[in-house]
């Protein structure tokens, strides 16, 4: 069962249990039977985002098995001071807003209890004395926000199968501090083409086959098939390099190119410093000329012919033979199949992630990040990019989740329904 239908299931059942009748909540929900009597009730007094509400519980007894249960209310989050839509206030705070677990709670106690920053909102607004506080704490913000990021670990197994995919893949990763010194490197592997986030995984380094296989066999639990593996880009990791030669030797390995202009910087600024001082300037403009034709060639065909024109420039015989080697990588985006394959790696994905103040890197444990990481997935593959423009990004599916472009659209049916929150 994927993300999609556990949140249906979740959502159905909020809704059976907010439409029962009288006549219904007289069935014991342990046996079924129907003889049942009323057996006095409590009261709740749960935080709504309207304030503290007060509410009687009915209990009833069950004479065919002698157990006896209460009547529940879907806004109600059984055990917890607050209700229910507090507790998904808060989590959608932390993973779309972006803000602290401090402010969140801040924020919250402010709605909840007309206290602190709400009489800076109020401009005629005076402190009641009388009205009841709330003391809504960053700590119990992190255990509800903990709380969803293991929801979406438990679910992994299947939690995106029968979703499409284009067979056009990319992957990055983001290195994380946690307690004591200790780095990690959050991975993951996204549909270039759906933009749908297949999986995260948290590893220790990058380097090795082993953190990589381990992120592509999170995908396969997810409902992935590597079969359906085409081509992957990245920005040239060598354990990756490793693990598709050894295990997926058939996948296409496109090369980033903003990584590896990166890398051949040193060699441009090496054959510039080769030239008289007068024409340094010039000759770098050149040769970068030169690279942008073999590149960016819109054909292997005029790739070839711009490779030729590079080799017979002067002092860039070094350069040539390191273009020349990757060639095939940097224009595997040309192959026909290969039309959803972008030519660089997925870094802009972090860009939500890294909302927060702590630029999603402080999360203090493999645990807490494993778990931040699988919350922001499931939050970004259900959320739809935004309609206008910015004015230096444009969004290819604008108004449309990866979901949706992926042919999986969920409907009504939101990341907080998918975690049961």
């Amino acid at each position: 069962m994927n993300m999609i239908e556990r949140g249906r299931r979740f959502v159905q059942r909020m809704r059976e249990m907010g439409n029962r009748s009288v006549w219904e909540w007289c069935q014991c929900t342990h046996c079924g039977s129907t003889l049942t009597i009323k057996h006095g009730g409590y009261y709740r007094r749960p935080w709504t985002l309207t304030g503290r509400r007060e509410v009687r519980i009915q209990r009833h007894l069950c004479k065919e098995c002698g157990k006896t249960y209460s009547e529940t209310m879907p806004w109600l989050v059984r055990g917890s001071w607050y209700a229910r839509e507090v507790h998904r206030s808060a989590v959608d705070h932390w993973v779309y807003v972006g803000s602290s677990f401090r402010r969140i709670a801040s924020v919250l106690r402010s709605w909840m209890g007309q206290q602190e920053r709400w009489l800076l909102w109020q401009v005629m607004a005076r402190e009641d004395e009388s009205r009841e506080r709330c003391y809504l704490s960053s700590s119990t913000v992190h255990r509800w926000v903990g709380g969803a990021g293991k929801k979406a670990q438990e679910g992994i197994q299947d939690q995106w199968e029968d979703v499409e995919n284009s067979g056009q893949f990319g992957t990055d990763g983001l290195w994380a501090r946690l307690r004591g010194g200790a780095k990690r490197v959050l991975l993951l592997l996204v549909d270039t083409a759906t933009g749908v986030v297949w999986t995260i995984h948290v590893a220790a380094e990058e380097t090795s086959a082993k953190a990589w296989e381990q992120l592509f066999r999170c995908a396969k639990r997810a409902g992935l098939s590597w079969r359906d593996l085409d081509s992957v880009v990245s920005d040239g990791a060598q354990g990756l390099l490793s693990f598709l030669r050894r295990l997926l030797g058939r996948v296409h390995h496109q090369r980033c190119v903003w990584h590896f202009w990166r890398g051949i910087a040193g060699d441009i600024a090496k054959v510039a410093a080769g030239a008289e001082e007068g024409t340094r300037e010039q000759v770098r403009k050149d040769v970068k000329k030169l690279l942008h034709a073999v590149i960016d060639a819109a054909s292997y065909q005029a790739a070839e012919e711009a490779m030729q024109r590079l080799s017979a420039y002067p002092g860039t015989a070094q350069l040539a033979q390191k273009v020349n080697e990757q060639l095939d990588r940097l224009l595997y985006h040309l192959l026909p199949g290969h039309e959803g394959l972008v030519r660089i790696s997925p870094e802009w994905l972090w860009r939500d992630f890294r909302l927060r103040l702590s630029h999603g890197r402080n999360h203090g444990s493999h645990e807490r990040l494993e778990q931040a990481g699988a919350l922001w997935m499931v939050y970004h593959n259900f959320t739809p990019a935004q309609w206008r423009s910015e004015r230096k990004r444009k969004y290819k599916h604008p108004g449309l989740s990866p979901l949706q472009v992926a042919g999986a659209a969920p409907g009504e049916i939101s990341y907080l329904d998918a975690l049961e929150v």
